[in-house]
């Protein structure tokens, strides 16, 4: 009986250390903390096998945009769309998410930008807001061509404090045709 008692309780810890956060968790967490900042909240769905999050995840780190990312964001990460042995790294509700804001079928990455208080400004699907666009309301993922860019760098404008340089040097780090990381 002991035997059962403590094969139970290690079962019960491996799946608690194992289970993800849920998206609504993450959310409500990033918004008290960006409260607290005084920024926004930069919501990434991603996975481990997506190239395309790899590259979004190495922009906004690159030593030429992360200080202004980082003054003006706090960024979380929701894993979506993993398989097999990864598919225990999935957040809880991120599918359900992405279904309820039209962007289940957009593919990864996929971002959301809220206020502190939860409210929705923006996300990767282009809209016109003032800019034309060939391909309205296709997710721009990872921008990567000057449509993307542009589209990206006027959401930016609208979240964020961004100055010239730093709207030139996310230009400059987004628009790198680099088949690496």
């Amino acid at each position: 009986m002991k035997k059962c008692l403590l094969v139970f309780v290690a079962l019960c810890f491996v799946v608690f250390c194992n289970a993800q956060a849920s998206t609504e968790t993450i959310i409500k967490d990033a918004c008290k903390e960006a409260a607290a900042q005084n920024k926004n909240v930069l919501i990434i769905f991603h996975a481990s096998w997506c190239v395309w999050c790899h590259k979004l995840d190495s922009s906004i780190n690159d030593v030429s945009c992360k200080k202004f990312f980082n003054d003006n964001y706090v960024i979380k990460h929701i894993t979506v769309y993993e398989t097999g042995d990864k598919k225990n790294l999935n957040n809880p509700g991120g599918d359900e998410f992405l279904t309820a804001h039209h962007a289940a079928d957009q593919g990864i990455p996929a971002w959301f930008i809220f206020d502190s208080n939860g409210n929705l400004l923006a996300d990767s699907q282009l809209r016109s807001n003032g800019v034309s666009f060939d391909i309205e309301g296709s997710n721009i993922g990872c921008p990567a061509n000057e449509t993307e860019i542009k589209y990206f760098i006027s959401i930016l404008e609208k979240t964020s404090h961004i100055t010239n340089e730093e709207k030139s040097a996310i230009i400059k780090r987004f628009s790198k045709k680099s088949s690496t990381y």
